[in-house]
């Protein structure tokens, strides 16, 4: 299990020409953007609602086109939260398609109470999709329930589902491959939170999930096991759930979370190999300053950690020793963006825009 990743943590540092840490302080990824394109409409035929997570397509198979871009959405038509069933595909033209529409009541495996696909959404070795589920019968935090993660083939069809033990409300996941080998890092925000209510708790998780993928089949889980433990979560009538949300890997094997709650990004070292918890919500890489409550995060081509502000509506770079740049204001607005994907080659920087259901192309 270990030799497979250390072969992989070894490609990732080799991917740039030099360390991530000596460019940090050079130039900034988003700096050398300044216009906002919007990409297309996010909203499928169903009517579903408020773009969270996004992926681009790392290679054409099945229903999945190279480079274009899949979305999920957490709201139905009637904005109710927690009920969104959709994955759409975008290309960069803004062509919309419907990849898949999930039915929970044909789910092949258990997804306690349903359907809500979140920002937790990832392509796996062999085309295969992984998405979040965290659902509600009535778009309220009280009848929330724990949810799954939900693996559909590259046609868009369910095949499995991967639920109870650690897997309690993903909320976001970012995942790394080398050859037919993946570990999945989900942030899960349902551990005590429906029973606080409104009072925080420090009981948000990270689990890393390995998978491994045989040509043909759907992956399997090989082991789950929590890696870092005591992020602040609690319910919110607006967000339904604020917790811990994104999640992304740098080329030295450090887990960066987004704590939306915390107001900072917090670090998990070794998160690859790590089999004991790093409590206390992980390491504090940077906390307020030019962040307002960080949702949506990606590791940008130099290192760079960036989020997505809850409540501005700015994305912030920030780099792995905590300084920041001046934030991309994208007039989304409060409460307009999660989830980011960095635009192939590094061309730009993908986000959804929940204000108007559309994704938007920061370049």
């Amino acid at each position: 299990m270990f030799n497979r990743f250390q072969i992989l943590a070894a490609l990732l540092a080799s991917a740039l020409l030099w360390p991530a840490s000596a460019v940090a302080f050079d130039h900034s990824f988003i700096g050398q953007f300044s216009t906002v394109t919007e990409v297309g409409s996010t909203v499928p035929g169903n009517g579903d609602e408020n773009p969270y997570g996004i992926v681009t397509v790392p290679g054409s198979i099945g229903a999945l086109v190279r480079g274009d871009i899949l979305i999920s959405n957490f709201n139905d038509s009637e904005n109710l939260q927690g009920t969104g069933t959709t994955i759409v595909q975008e290309s960069p033209g803004g062509h919309l398609s419907l990849f898949a529409a999930i039915n929970p009541a044909t789910l092949p495996g258990p997804c306690p109470g349903g359907v809500g696909l979140t920002t937790a959404l990832a392509i796996l070795p062999g085309g295969y999709v992984v998405v979040g589920s965290l659902p509600t019968t009535n778009g309220k935090a009280a009848t929330a329930r724990e949810g799954c993660l939900i693996v559909l083939n590259s046609g868009g069809h369910v095949v499995k589902t991967i639920s109870g033990g650690p897997i309690n409300g993903p909320w976001d996941l970012t995942a790394v491959s080398e050859g037919p080998f993946t570990s999945l890092f989900v942030s899960n925000v349902l551990n005590g939170t429906v029973a606080h209510g409104e009072t925080p708790t420090p009981e948000g998780t990270v689990v890393r999930v390995d998978l491994d993928s045989v040509w043909g089949h759907a992956p399997f889980v090989t082991s789950e096991r929590v890696i870092a433990t005591g992020f602040p979560e609690r319910t919110d009538e607006a967000a339904l759930v604020i917790g811990p949300t994104g999640d992304g890997l740098d080329f030295e094997g450090t887990l960066y979370v987004a704590d939306t709650l915390g107001n900072r990004i917090a670090a998990v070292p070794d998160a690859l190999f790590r089999q004991t918890a790093l409590a206390g919500g992980g390491i504090t890489v940077a906390k307020g300053g030019y962040l307002e409550n960080p949702l949506g995060l990606t590791i940008a081509p130099n290192g760079d950690v960036l989020t997505a502000n809850a409540n501005n509506g700015n994305i912030v770079e920030t780099t792995p020793f905590g300084a920041e740049f001046q934030p991309f204001e994208t007039e989304a607005g409060a409460g307009g963006l999660f989830g980011l994907a960095v635009a192939p080659y590094g061309q730009g920087l993908y986000f959804v825009n929940d204000s108007n259901n559309t994704l938007d192309l920061l370049h």
